[in-house]
């Protein structure tokens, strides 16, 4: 099966991207005026939507902005890139872009029409300008619902997208399926394994773990509840890596003493720390704005501090350099953190 070595890449692309992310966007009277490299990044989005089918990517005759609903000028206040390390030998970003908003599972409490107006917002060219957006800040992986293999496929082959793909499955024919279009690593998402064990199927989740190790990619274990991890753990399952979900219960919507309403993704956060900080493998953790309720300041460093080695977080094309610059600056700085990072 093809593994990410097959993903194409095109040189030429990522010293553009290289030099927007070293050059930046100068602003002037309140107006963005493209840099020289920012100006080769729209023409080339401009002949990449020739061949791709992105129809809303055009120029400014006046101005030169690129018009793909994303601002590219915003790669100007870029610090520098996100930091990587490695995961049974794939270098990743430190942070991983998530799946749900472009999926469309915004776990908006009780605002029911969250969902379809994201799924309205991250139209296909716009999750392309969004992965391209990533990766001119450094970030080089998302991870998503096996049944995104498609645009993951279209975004390599048809817009030159080089991003690693972590598949997110609820089934091993999604996993194989993934993995032979080109996915770099698969896992059992959280809720999946959650069910798995509550229903005692130890032998499917071994069966997963097994056949995965057999296309020679990295394989892990989801869960939204610690009690999952535990019990995989206590069964002899171990997987390359773990995705657990992890953020602090300091904000409003949380409300402890009253029933759940999509508002709680890691209610131990205490036995959390302490269980995953005995684990000798990598950990993913995810969750860990409580879709949006605790801001990244706060909730990056609380999943750092706590353990976790890289962070999946899901991102709008307009928040990934804000991200990133946040993540760099924590990273860069005293952590409170005791468990020893964990890089394979």
């Amino acid at each position: 099966m093809n593994n990410n070595s097959s993903q194409p890449t095109n040189p030429d692309r990522r010293k553009i991207f290289g030099k927007i992310v070293t050059g930046g966007a100068v602003l002037a009277a309140g107006t963005a005026i493209l840099s020289n490299e920012e100006q080769i990044l729209a023409e080339k989005l401009v002949e990449e939507s020739k061949t791709s089918g992105v129809k809303d990517v055009t120029v400014d005759a006046l101005s030169g902005a690129s018009r793909t609903h994303t601002n590219w000028g915003k790669l100007s206040d870029l610090k520098k890139p996100m930091s990587k390390a490695t995961l049974k030998g794939i270098e990743l970003s430190r942070i991983i872009v998530g799946g749900n908003l472009i999926g469309g599972w915004a776990h908006s409490r009780d605002l029911m029409y969250v969902s379809e107006l994201v799924k309205a917002y991250h139209t296909r060219d716009k999750i392309i300008a969004t992965f391209k957006m990533a990766e001119a800040c450094g970030i080089n992986a998302y991870l998503g619902h096996h049944s995104h293999i498609g645009i993951m496929t279209d975004y390599w082959e048809k817009a030159d997208g080089s991003m690693h793909y972590i598949a997110d499955c609820s089934s091993l024919d999604g996993a194989l399926n993934c993995l032979d279009k080109g996915a770099a690593a698969a896992y059992i998402q959280g809720e999946t394994n959650d069910r798995l064990v509550r229903e005692g199927k130890f032998d499917e989740i071994t069966k997963f773990v097994e056949r995965i190790r057999k296309e020679e990619v990295p394989v892990g274990l989801g869960g939204h509840r610690i009690e999952t991890i535990k019990a995989c753990v206590e069964h002899g399952i171990e997987p390359d890596f773990w995705m657990k979900t992890i953020h602090h219960g300091n904000y409003w919507s949380r409300m402890p003493d009253k029933p759940e309403r999509d508002n709680v993704y890691c209610r131990q956060p205490e036995e959390t720390i302490e269980f995953m900080g005995s684990l000798k493998q990598p950990w993913i953790g995810f969750k860990v704005l409580a879709a949006g309720a605790i801001p990244p300041k706060d909730g990056f460093r609380f999943a750092f501090e706590s353990g976790a080695d890289f962070l999946c977080v899901g991102m709008y094309d307009f928040q990934i350099v804000d991200d990133v610059n946040l993540c760099m600056d924590i990273l860069q700085s005293q952590l409170k953190r005791t468990r020893p990072w964990c890089f394979t």
